[in-house]
């Protein structure tokens, strides 16, 4: 325990005692309201919720040509890596994992062959097959891209004249680990060229330039990602039309069952009412439910998503209490409620901070309910419970330093912010409603012990947080961020801050990627949840807090994939 928290635990100053509670000064963020609002109830209509008979039909015809399509491309190692490659970032591979497991498991086979250095199928072939193989957990080594070096050991000039080849190679150098220097060496060849092509090139070949510099592939959100690349793939001369109407159909399916969904969310988030009772909260259920969607969007896991949008919720507004409007005073007992979780500890709290608390209980008593209607055992629940007192806990040391004026040492700083980041508290949360047996005690344990995988994506959330944050100048109102840390006790500027924790982002993602590697230390399907924890946030605090502030860009990367379906009549303009 440092010094700070000795000095401090129970002695801060009480600035409020004695204080009518309708005297009390607080602070205020002077959040912007919903975007979003009552929006989604507009779907709340008996056609709406009328099974789609027709294009259901219709998509699990196109569906099975699809399946033909990547048996049928088994001989041709090539044009199965590019189908599936289409497939995958169409958004519909879950419909075939199957079918490509079985497919990358034989290329991995061969892979010497297909990537060998006697190849002549060309740079974008062996990094699109790098990659592939990669993402699926093969640890195939990356010294096939030496083939493309000159005999000074630096990538060749002349690949700047190969667009795709470049893309490519891009794409797979974000799938580097440690001591992987060529694949270092290649993420700079190319990110060099390819900023200077973005300015050059024109329409088809200049948007995937820029989305690729944007987002890579590996740290894109699926639906995200497939509503982006569909535009694309309708452009290409060479698209298959029926991967593409199938990708569309099924985008626009998928689509309407989360709008149905998010009809369900905001009549619950109208009925516990928060905006009313805890006025100073940010109200931002559909960007939650946007972040739920980013771990998993699949049509099975819509329990999961209910349920893991309630407990983010609840995480939103505990953020709110303890960042913006609670005093010293009310916190050290709020926090003391959260450990006990019984309705009894209501007794000391103030009113809204008691109407907060009654809801979660209730609701938690209703995600039990929820479990043993689907038939998923209790115990996860407890988990949930486990990793929000954990998350309170940090909240409140946040508070205190913010309070006493305390700048802590990053080391200390980042004891409580990589809790703070909440991939431990989401992540956790994230398996409590997954049906069947995929989620054991073993990978609850895994996931809430805070693993390297988890303490590295908790890495890249808290550092953009704090680096966005403290770039927009923005006037704070929470304790230190990293950056103020780490300039206050290296005697250092912004700019030494900044590379350092560059530094520290750049192995968090090799962490992450060597974690992929097989074998794994919990099933794929569940590492790639909580991988999609980070993605989102990759995607949302890249420029600025595109959760708090989601006016803008965040509601244009939501629009399309929550409100628009695609048209099916002119594909060439999607």
């Amino acid at each position: 325990m440092s010094v700070f928290l000795q000095a401090s635990t129970g002695s801060l100053p009480l600035q409020n005692a004695g204080v009518p509670p309708d005297q009390i000064v607080r602070r205020s963020a002077s959040y912007h309201p919903s975007v979003w609002g009552d929006y989604f109830l507009a779907y709340d209509t008996v056609d709406h919720r009328k099974p789609d008979g027709d294009t259901e039909e219709k998509v699990q015809a196109l569906k099975e040509e699809v399946r033909k399509m990547l048996l049928a491309a088994a001989h041709h190692p090539q044009k199965q890596l590019d189908l599936i490659n289409d497939v995958q970032r169409l958004g519909v591979a879950y419909h075939f994992e199957a079918e490509i497991e079985a497919a990358l498991s034989k290329i991995n086979d061969i892979y010497h062959e297909v990537c060998g250095s006697e190849t002549d199928d060309g740079l974008h072939m062996i990094a699109l097959c790098f990659r592939l193989l990669r993402q699926h957990g093969f640890n195939v080594p990356s010294d096939v891209f030496n083939q493309f070096k000159d005999s000074n050991g630096k990538f060749k000039e002349d690949l700047s004249k190969d667009v795709e080849g470049l893309l490519s190679l891009y794409e797979a150098a974000h799938l580097r680990v440690h001591g992987e220097d060529t694949l270092e060496e290649a993420l700079a060849f190319t990110t060099s060229h390819l900023e200077h092509l973005k300015t050059q090139l024109q329409n088809l070949q200049a948007k995937k330039v820029m989305y690729a510099l944007e987002t890579p592939v590996w740290w894109n959100a699926n639906r995200v990602e497939a509503r982006r690349f569909i535009s694309v793939y309708a452009q290409e001369d060479s698209h298959n039309e029926t991967l593409l109407k199938f990708a569309i159909l099924d985008f626009n399916l998928l689509q309407k069952l989360y709008q149905g969904e998010l009809v369900t969310i905001t009549k619950w988030w109208r009925k516990i009412n928060f905006t009313e009772k805890l006025p100073f909260a940010r109200d931002r259920m559909v960007e939650c439910y946007f972040w739920v969607l980013g771990l998993y969007f699949e049509p099975q896991h819509s329990l999961a998503r209910k349920i893991l949008n309630q407990i983010f919720a609840f995480m939103i507004t505990l953020d709110d209490i303890y960042d913006v409007y609670g005093t010293v005073e009310e916190l050290v007992i709020f926090t003391d409620a959260i450990e006990r979780w019984d309705i009894s500890a209501t007794d000391q709290l103030p009113e809204y901070m008691r109407y907060f608390y009654g809801v979660l209980l209730d609701t938690f008593t209703e995600i039990e309910e929820d479990l043993k209607k689907a038939g998923i055992p209790l115990y996860r629940v407890d988990y949930a419970k486990k990793v929000m007192k954990q998350l309170t806990r940090s909240y409140h040391y946040e508070a205190k330093c913010f309070y006493k004026g305390y700048v802590p040492t990053v080391e200390e700083y980042m004891e409580h912010a990589l809790i703070t980041a909440a991939l431990i508290y989401f992540g956790t949360s994230s398996f409590v409603g997954i049906t069947g047996d995929l989620v054991t005690k073993d990978s609850l344990d895994w996931i809430s012990n805070n693993p390297l995988f988890i303490k590295a994506g908790s890495l890249v959330c808290r550092l953009l947080d704090d680096m966005v944050e403290f770039e927009a100048e923005k006037e704070t109102i929470d304790a230190a961020s990293a950056v103020e840390c780490y300039m206050k006790q290296h005697s250092a500027s912004k700019e030494c801050a900044f590379a350092e924790f560059n530094k520290q982002l750049v192995c968090a993602w090799k962490d992450i990627n060597a974690e992929f590697l097989r074998p794994t230390v919990v099933p794929m399907p569940l590492l790639t949840i909580a991988f999609n924890m980070t993605r989102v946030s990759y995607i949302l605090y890249q420029n600025n807090d595109g959760f708090t502030t989601s006016e803008t860009k965040t509601k244009e990367i939501m629009t399309p994939v929550l409100v628009h379906p695609i048209p099916i009549s002119s594909q060439k303009s999607v």
